[in-house]
């Protein structure tokens, strides 16, 4: 992301930037460093994107970050959870503290200027990189609510998720010939880590599984490249107290993985944080 990553930021919770959606997959991909012929050769298999699987997919991550499948439900979400991000909000989980809310409110205030949340856009510049609600506080979280009712807002919170996240996770997937189940397990951690130059970041995360198993793209078993980036992403969730409960590892992906689901076929039973999901 161009402004402050969530790595970067205090903790680090999420996410960044730099993609350009109106490129789609391929751009994704390239500002992942993968060259543009593998990414464009890699969006012409079936995968993540696909509408259904890509509602399976926000409802997984609904479970995790909202103990809800109704995703579309999250767009008024708002509230500090304490991690060091200031407000998190949204269907992914934007940030006041690591550029992603400023970058989707700026978006916003693109496409349609004058609107409710315009006027907190330098106040979120000032509290970016940091958990302060200096400029935002009493009235933003209600504006926020507000703002959530707006269809133009919800088609910011949807180009921005999969400009920042959905699009590079499916592209790099992709890239590594890994089906579904695959693609949902980078996007999952896209979303919790980011894509930054940290060391729990994303890529630093793949590079980490890379050292002892290859995926399919480069001749490898696909299960057993999975069960080494998952054992990476643990071990990434517990270097920071916020995210030590791995249970979106242990009782949902590797449930899928080890029922060799690796096309996200339903029916899928899960658990999350000790609570059951289903989706028929």
């Amino acid at each position: 992301m161009v402004h402050a990553h969530r790595e970067s930021a205090a903790p680090a919770r999420l996410s960044r930037r730099t993609l350009v959606a109106a490129l789609g997959a391929v751009a994704a991909g390239a500002a992942l460093g993968i060259p543009r012929a593998t990414a464009a050769q890699a969006v012409t298999a079936a995968g993540l994107d696909d509408p259904a699987e890509k509602e399976i997919a926000m409802k997984l991550v609904s479970s995790a970050e909202n103990s809800s499948l109704d995703w579309k439900a999250q767009y008024k979400y708002i509230e500090d959870i304490g991690d060091g991000r200031g407000y998190t909000a949204g269907i992914i989980g934007f940030c006041s503290g690591t550029g992603d809310m400023l970058d989707l409110v700026q978006l916003y205030a693109d496409r349609k200027p004058g609107n409710v949340l315009a006027k907190y856009l330098p106040a979120l510049r000032k509290v970016n990189g940091s958990d302060s609600h200096s400029g935002l506080d009493p009235d933003f979280p209600k504006d926020w609510r507000k703002a959530a009712q707006d269809a133009v807002f919800q088609k910011c919170q949807d180009d921005e998720r999969d400009r920042v996240y959905f699009d590079p996770a499916v592209a790099q997937g992709k890239a590594d010939k890994l089906r579904a189940l695959g693609q949902f397990c980078y996007y999952d951690a896209i979303v919790m880590h980011g894509d930054g130059d940290d060391p729990t970041s994303f890529r630093n995360i793949r590079g980490r599984a890379l050292r002892t198993a290859k995926p399919p793209a480069q001749g490898g078993d696909e299960t057993a490249y999975l069960n080494a980036f998952l054992d990476a992403r643990v071990w990434a969730m517990k270097q920071e107290e916020a995210h030590s409960d791995t249970t979106r590892v242990d009782t949902e992906q590797r449930v899928f993985l080890r029922k060799g689901n690796l096309d996200l076929k339903t029916p899928l039973d899960w658990k999350v944080y000790g609570d059951s999901y289903h989706i028929g």
